[in-house]
């Protein structure tokens, strides 16, 4: 299949079948062997019961972790470390429920065995699953992209050590790289030389990306200063496959799933506060306590945000104006609201419509958005996850903070997400509203 053509298509993931297959297979196996046929203190049904809730917090968990996402051909990382240590967690998870339900779901020596057991499963499969797919696409394709001598020299490391893979062909600088990859029928593309990323990034990469062609650039001596760890071995030249998106989907419904959690738990304590800060504008501003102000959301998708209104009629009648430090347009008795942030209350119904994550970038006006992504590169990376009522540029910054600094922050944000990277951040932002409220 060539690149023009169009994106292999997944399908079922027949890796869900193999892996539920395989827990399963050693949930009964492990327990066989230790209590022959003859299985104790339970009935059949309770442990079927059991091992069929584990089996489900174990995908779960693989999937959560990634173990579903689509894999690139090339340099593939190890699958052993990281299965094991999704593993470790699932078999966390099964002890919690066991505790919290008081039945448990296996004989409890059963999770130590199962969590060798499972990484071992779970790592073969995809092993298998590997070498199936390179079986039915064929060979690997690949464009190299680089001046003559760096060509000359991954052209010697890939036919000396990559067997299975085929040069496609080579160039320079092309002004096209899509068509380029058309051209040879490459099924990956090989950045060579340490230019700019704007040649790849956004649009041929997200095209390339929709055609599961794998894109990766060679890592130079230099780079190892930025600390890159996710590298990859193609040909014994260090590279990063490069993606369109920093967070793949399963991620990103994590962060969603987590963010439906926060509200039900922060549901008893946020509704009456807000209710509480409504009544409070209502008397200082008078009518039209909701503020409704168009916002950039997710993939630049535009939103409705809602929050309360701290600012006078007509703030904005010359055009959209960043907030700064003591800004005359706040209503008398309401900077308070804009220091502690809870003006922003409002916007946990976003978060429940899905269009806002309680942590995240903060979402801005389309005008500035438009500005800004002509004025400072790579401003539409921090669009890869939703817009967040908090996040990092606002617990290190302030309203009045240059923009190129907050991207920095967005940015740090987006590749590097993690739940508990979010929770750092609320309590930093619990934090910054006490001190602010006590100016």
């Amino acid at each position: 299949m060539t690149a023009g053509g169009p994106a292999p298509r997944l399908g079922f993931r027949y890796l869900y079948l193999a892996d539920a297959a395989a827990l399963l297979g050693l949930m009964a196996a492990i327990t066989t062997a230790r209590f022959g046929l003859d299985w104790p203190t339970y009935p059949l049904s309770h442990y079927a019961a059991g091992f069929a809730v584990a089996t489900a917090l174990h995908m779960a968990v693989y999937y959560f972790g990634g173990l579903y996402e689509y894999e690139q051909r090339l340099g593939p990382a190890p699958r052993l470390p990281r299965a094991t240590m999704l593993t470790l967690l699932a078999v966390g998870a099964d002890a919690t429920v066991s505790l919290l339900s008081g039945r448990y779901l296996m004989p409890r020596a059963n999770l130590v065995i199962l969590a060798a057991a499972a990484s071992l499963a779970v790592s073969f499969n995809r092993w298998l699953a590997r070498r199936l797919r390179s079986r039915r696409l064929g060979r690997c394709r690949v464009l190299l992209l680089g001046s003559e001598a760096e060509v000359a020299s991954a052209r010697r490391h890939l036919l000396d050590a990559e067997p299975e893979v085929e040069i496609a062909g080579q160039s320079d600088a092309p002004a096209d790289i899509v068509a380029e990859v058309d051209r040879a029928e490459a099924t990956d593309l090989l950045l060579l030389s340490s230019q700019s990323l704007d040649v790849i990034y956004p649009g041929p990469l997200a095209e390339l990306e929709r055609r599961r062609v794998g894109v990766y650039r060679r890592i130079a001596p230099s780079d190892t200063l930025l600390g890159l760890q996710r590298t990859r071995q193609i040909g014994g030249m260090p590279f990063v496959a490069l993606r369109a998106h920093a967070l793949p989907a399963c991620r990103l419904r994590f962060k969603r799933l987590l963010d439906l959690v926060y509200l039900l738990v922060l549901a008893p304590v946020a509704v009456p506060v807000t209710l509480a800060v409504a009544v409070c504008v209502r008397l200082r501003a008078g009518a039209g306590v909701i503020y409704r102000q168009e916002r950039v959301g997710m993939a630049g998708v535009p939103f409705v945000m809602v929050k309360f209104r701290t600012m006078t009629p007509g703030a904005e009648q010359a055009g959209p104006e960043l907030a700064v430090a003591d800004d005359p347009r706040v209503i008398g008795g309401l900077a308070w609201l804009r220091r502690t942030r809870l003006d922003e209350l409002p916007q946990l119904w976003n978060v429940l419509a899905g269009e806002m994550s309680l942590v995240g970038p903060r979402a801005e006006r389309p005008e500035l958005v438009a500005r800004l992504e002509t004025e400072i590169a790579g401003y539409g990376r921090r669009h890869d996850i939703p817009p967040g009522i908090t996040g990092l540029a606002q617990t290190q910054g302030h309203y009045q903070t240059d923009a190129a600094y907050k991207l920095g922050h967005d940015l740090q944000y987006v590749v590097n997400w993690s739940p508990l990277l979010d929770w750092e951040i609320m309590v930093k932002s619990l934090v910054v509203m006490a001190r602010r409220s006590g100016r």
